[in-house]
């Protein structure tokens, strides 16, 4: 999930100032077993970084905190959320296709701001 251009330490730091209520942890027994980080601006909610630990994976961990995350957004008048999947990571397209998300018909772009100095 890590990509060189993307310190998740600093992704974290920075989430924390903004809108930590949306920066969820799921914890079993005091282990860290899923996180999701979302997001919402007031036109659309966001959600990044959804991760579960392969030895909690097919437990309904992602499926529950998705699950929060999406109350939260609704919660705060949230009307669609959105994610990017890389196109060659198809187990998390399916997943979140049981989920009840579908391929929006757009174009993803992006454009780097800052670069995070990834050793």
């Amino acid at each position: 999930m890590v990509r060189p251009w993307n310190d998740p330490y600093r992704d974290i730091q920075r989430k924390l100032v903004v809108r930590p209520d949306l920066f969820l942890v799921g914890i079993v027994d005091g282990q860290v077993v899923a996180t999701v980080m979302g997001g919402y601006e007031g036109h659309r909610g966001w959600l990044n970084y959804l991760a579960v630990d392969p030895e909690f994976q097919r437990r309904g961990h992602g499926r529950a905190i998705v699950a929060e995350a999406e109350r939260l957004l609704q919660k705060a008048g949230c009307p669609k959320i959105n994610l990017q999947i890389r196109t060659s990571n198809e187990g998390v397209i399916e997943f979140y296709r049981r989920l009840g998300y579908a391929v929006d018909d757009v174009v993803s772009m992006g454009k780097r701001l800052e670069h995070d100095d990834v050793g």
